[in-house]
């Protein structure tokens, strides 16, 4: 005889077990599309590809070309002769509007 509380597990276990198979599978989508991007180099045709495509935006592309950094180059501690460059981020802020029914912004 099975008791409630074993049902309970047994359902809440396979309901986890779905989600997380659920969420395995929409980042493996994700992985797929990003192993398949294209491969464009860093020359004069980018800005014009790059404003030909829908939206002005090219999704999951991989740019290969050389990088030059703004002051210095930064050098790994770990592996000798490694050297990288950070990207320059940009950060948009969204305007903020009061709510005064939940009283937050």
């Amino acid at each position: 005889s099975i008791t409630p509380g074993e049902l309970l597990c047994l359902g809440s276990s396979l309901a986890f077990s779905g989600l997380f198979y659920y969420l395995y599978r929409r980042k493996a989508r994700v992985v797929a599309r990003i192993q398949e991007a294209p491969k464009l180099q860093v020359d004069d045709n980018l800005p014009a590809l790059v404003s030909a495509a829908e939206g002005r935006c090219l999704p999951y592309v991989a740019l290969e070309g050389i990088v030059l950094p703004a002051q210095a180059a930064l050098s790994s501690h770990y592996h000798e002769g490694l050297q990288g460059v950070i990207q320059k981020l940009l950060l948009k802020e969204h305007r903020l509007i009061w709510n005064s029914l939940a009283r937050s912004w």
